[in-house]
Order: structure tokens, then sequence, then C-alpha cells
């Protein structure tokens, strides 16, 4: 072994950081320097959170609530409070392999909670705070979970959850019979030692995926698969140390842990955190401008409310600024380039990776591609029909011959699931995507989304970012409609914006639109005002729409022919 050659697993995880780091802004190199570290054994929570946080007095974690107050922990305050709720866990029975559902908000014993199960070797399975009693039932039962960390204020949602485990509740106040107090944790060692080695391809996290269509699958990934797969969402975000990240995602969805956790902290930046009880664009910009944020990701939904507000004001404008969760629809991207005189940059990645296609910071943008194959990954596209691979135009795949490490191991007690996504070498994401000659991707829609109208292939996206550069329409889901001559026609779901009543002329307003628009055969030509359903995680139920339109139509307005 040379003097150059990582000596352990921190030293192999440092040396893959800093190779991206090193081409931050040059993607070509990037991709031809940079490789997995596949170490046998790795715990990110001691050898990489730890070592980089011993002594460390940086911040690590900065909280604001709308009320005003804030807090800050450093790097070395983290790695000393994690340890004591690990070893306090221990304390009350977490064992290696044990599953932990952790249900908090954006709060600090959230994260104090992921790193100290992690030094125990426990399986966490994220929760958000909006489910209800079933859905808790459910993730107990297929999740065989034996210990439960939840907000006090959530605590009677278990009543009727029947089962063995071990409750734990954080925030102070009455619980009732049979909880324990977090707080507690707080009068033990602030030195941890952790019991045994962590394999790396062992189970640390279980994510039951939202479910537009079907039962929340439960996606299973590794010590390696997410921590270390992230160095890949580090490098596109482009973030590195001492940066101020703020990604606006609810706990308990993979995005959470993508952005608010492994992404910032493999590059030693600081996660900013502002909670909020009603989103307020004016005052976000004011605390990205008191915060210093340096680098800023949101959900579509989020740019879009966003871009109401004077983006102007913001004197100090994020270095990098980046959009993921859904497509990004091209007037959001224009209005920020004309306010900020930057780029928001696409990304595409699943619960059951890491990000795979991306646009990263230096590559040259291409409007309504979401970029080239991240550095780790080799992207194939499939033809859903023929199964012939490097088409034009196919299903997004990962070469497995080449897999890369921010994969999932695959859906956890459903072998036939795996297997059918991973069939003939290749794991397939079920998203549709175009490839131009220099390898960028672009989006045309899930594989179940995309329809056919007049023997014409309809991308759902397309004509629902045709339809939000109206004035009018504030949301807009695209779905096929029955017709006895076309077989189907693009039906249209819009929610208006503030301002614009329901009716026959504003509908009117909205063909004339699509016609200056789109091509005659991508024409909506049924629209419907209505909220449109969604997943708890804030995903349209476009399942829901597709049956809605085939049944009995509500007050809907036809294109006059």
């Amino acid at each position: 072994m040379t003097a150059t050659e990582p000596t352990s697993p921190t030293d192999a995880f440092r040396a893959a950081r800093d190779t991206l780091l090193r081409h931050r802004t040059d993607y070509e190199a990037a991709r031809a320097s940079f490789s997995w570290p596949r170490p046998e054994h790795f715990n990110w929570a001691l050898d990489w959170f730890d070592a980089v946080a011993e002594d460390n007095p940086r911040t690590a974690l900065h909280i604001v609530e709308q009320d005003g107050s804030s807090a800050r922990y450093s790097f070395a305050e983290m790695r000393a409070r994690s340890a004591q709720v690990a070893n306090w866990l221990r304390a009350q029975g977490v064992r290696p392999g044990h599953r932990v559902i952790l249900m908090l908000g954006n709060q600090v014993e959230l994260w104090e909670t992921l790193l100290a199960c992690m030094k125990l070797r426990a399986v966490v399975i994220p929760a958000t705070p909006l489910l209800g009693p079933n859905d808790l039932a459910d993730r107990i039962d297929r999740g065989e979970a034996r210990h439960v960390v939840v907000r006090t204020e959530d605590t009677a949602k278990f009543e009727t959850v029947s089962g063995d485990y071990t409750r734990i509740a954080v925030g102070g106040g009455s619980a009732g019979p049979g909880w324990l107090a977090y707080e507690d944790a707080y009068a033990a060692s602030g030195t941890y030692e952790p019991d045994g080695v962590t394999r790396a391809d062992a189970t640390l996290l279980l994510y039951f995926t939202s479910g537009t269509t079907a039962r929340p699958k439960l996606v299973e990934h590794t010590h390696l698969s997410y921590p270390v797969g992230h160095l890949a969402t580090m490098y596109w975000i482009g973030l590195k140390p001492g940066d101020v990240h703020l990604n606006i995602s609810s706990p308990g969805w993979a995005k959470h842990a993508w952005s608010n956790f492994f992404a910032p902290w493999n590059a030693e930046a600081t996660i900013f955190i502002y909670n909020y009880a009603r989103f307020d664009a004016d005052r976000l910009l004011a605390e990205i401008e008191e915060a210093g944020v340096t680098s800023f990701c949101a959900p579509p939904t989020v740019w879009r409310m966003l871009i109401q507000a004077d983006l102007t004001k913001l004197r100090a404008v994020p270095r990098e600024v980046v959009a993921a969760g859904e497509p990004l629809n091209p007037e959001v991207i224009e209005h920020v380039r004309r306010a900020w005189d930057t780029t928001i940059r696409d990304g595409f990645g699943q619960t059951e990776t890491a990000v795979q296609v991306a646009n990263s910071p230096g590559q040259q943008l291409k409007p309504g591609s979401m970029g080239r194959a991240m550095p780790g990954f080799e992207v194939t596209l499939i033809d859903p029909v023929t199964g012939e691979a490097g088409v034009d135009e196919g299903e997004i795949c990962l070469d497995l011959s080449q897999r890369p490490v921010g994969l999932m191991t695959g859906y956890r007690g459903d072998a036939e699931r795996t297997d059918e996504a991973m069939a003939g070498g290749y794991y397939r994401t079920g998203d549709i995507g175009s490839r131009d000659a220099d390898g960028y991707i672009t989006y045309v829609g899930r594989s179940d989304d995309v329809f056919k109208a007049s023997d014409y292939k309809i991308s759902p996206f397309e004509l629902e970012s045709a339809l939000l550069e109206h004035e009018a329409v504030a949301e807009a889901a695209v779905v096929p409609s029955p017709d006895p001559l076309r077989l189907a026609v693009p039906k249209a779901y819009v929610v208006l914006a503030e301002g614009w009543e329901q009716g026959a002329e504003t509908a009117k307003a909205l063909f004339a639109h699509s016609r200056e628009t789109l091509a005659p055969y991508k024409r909506v030509r049924v629209i419907e005002f209505a909220e449109l359903p969604k997943t708890i995680s804030g995903k349209i139920r476009r399942v829901e729409l597709r049956e809605h339109a085939a049944g009995e139509p509500g007050q809907e307005y036809r294109e006059e022919r």
C-alpha cells in the first residue's frame, strides 16, 4: 500500500468526497476521476460525522422558529448530544438491527436520534408527523418496529396501535402511562463507545414510499447506499465546507435525508432550518438573508409560491439554487433567472436512489433538460416495449454491471417487486426520458402517466408546463379523458390563481392559451376546475384523476371545435 492510498473507511470516504470538491465545477473531470468508496465496514455517524465534529466549534445545525427564536448547535455539540441519546437508547433496550420509527418535526432531536441510531446500528423508519393511526399500524406491522420516537402531541395516535414496542415521547409534558421521556437522555454520558463494528451492507433505513398508485413500498437502504451515495447529491447541489444550506422538506421523506442530513454534512456545511406554520415568501426571503444562506433547495410547489414575491428584495442571493421532487416548469426558472441572475438547476432521483441525473455547477444548461448522469451513475434509456437499451427515448435505468453505491438494496419483504425493478441487469426507475447527442436527459413523465391521443404520445408534464405559463393557473394536472374518436384527449384539472374565477370565460382563455403554445395534437381539450388529490408528501395522485376522468364527469368544459 502506498502512502497516498486510503488507510481507513474515513480516509476512503474523504478521498472520494474531496475528488468531487476539487472538480466541483468541472463535470467531465469529476466523471472521469470519481469512484465510489466501497469499504466492508462503515458507520457514517462514527467514521465520518464524529471524525469531523471532534472539537469542531462551527455550526452544524441552525434552526429558526416562526416566532423569531433560534438555536445553533456546533458539530462538537451534535457529536456529544447524539452520544448521550445513543447511550440512553441502548439503556432502554435498543439493539443493533432493531427497527425504530422516528416521527419528529424539524427539531434538534430529529438529527440527534438519527445519528444515535446509526451509532447503535439500529434501523430507522422515518415517518412524517402527518401520519394517522392506520398508517402507523402498517409501519409497526410491516416495518417490524420495536421502538417509536415521537412528539408528545402525537402520542395519542398510538392509543389504538397495538404491538410490543418501546414508546418514547419528545417535548416534555405528559404523554401518559407507558411513555418514556426523551429528555432523560441528556443525563447520559456524552462519550459513546460502540459495542461492535458496522457492516457497510447492513440495513440502516427503511422508507415507506408515498404511494401515488398503490400501497407504499418499503425501500431498504444500507450504511453505504444513502450516506455514501449522497456524495452525488452534495456534488449536484454544489456544496462545499462552510456553506449554509437551506432545503425545504418535511421530515419523514427521502428528500429530507438527501438535503437536510447527508449531503450538507458530507460537505461539512451548516444545515439551516426555518420552521413556519404558514408559508410567507417575504419572511422566507428575509430569513435567507439573515442566515447567510449560500445554497437553497426547494420543491417546485415552493418555487411557484416564492415567485409571487419580489425576489429582487434579496440582496445576497444564494450561490446555488436547485429544485427536486418533480420537474420544474420553465417559466419559474426564467422568473428566478431574471430576478437573481442565476439559474435553478434540476435534479432527478428517487427514494430508491441518490440523485442520478442533474445539472451540476459549471455544466452548460439546456432549457428543459434535467442534466446528465451524475458521477458514479451509468444511466441508460431502455425502450419499454422492445427492451432495447441505449435508445434516444425510453425508461431511465441504471446499469447494474456498474452498480452505483447510491442505490437501494431492494424492496424489503417483496422479492417479486425487487426482481421486477432489477430485471435484465438494470434498475428500472419507471420514469421516461429522452437523451440528446450530448447526453442531456429531458424528463417526459412516469411510464404509467404517459398516454396516447389519436395515436400520438402525450407527456402530461409538457402540457402542465404550458398551462402554468398562464397567469390564471396556480397548479395543473393532465390525464387522458375517454374520447370516442381519438380514444383519449388531454384533460386538465386546474387550480386557479388568486383573483380568477371558475367558469366558461376562464376555461375559454385557457383553451386559447393551449392553442397558442402547443402543437394541435397536444392541445388540452377538456378542463375541470378542482383541487388536486395529493399524497401526504405532496405528490399529485394522477391515478385518482385518471379514474375520475374515466367515470362520470364533474363540471367540465370542452374546447369548441
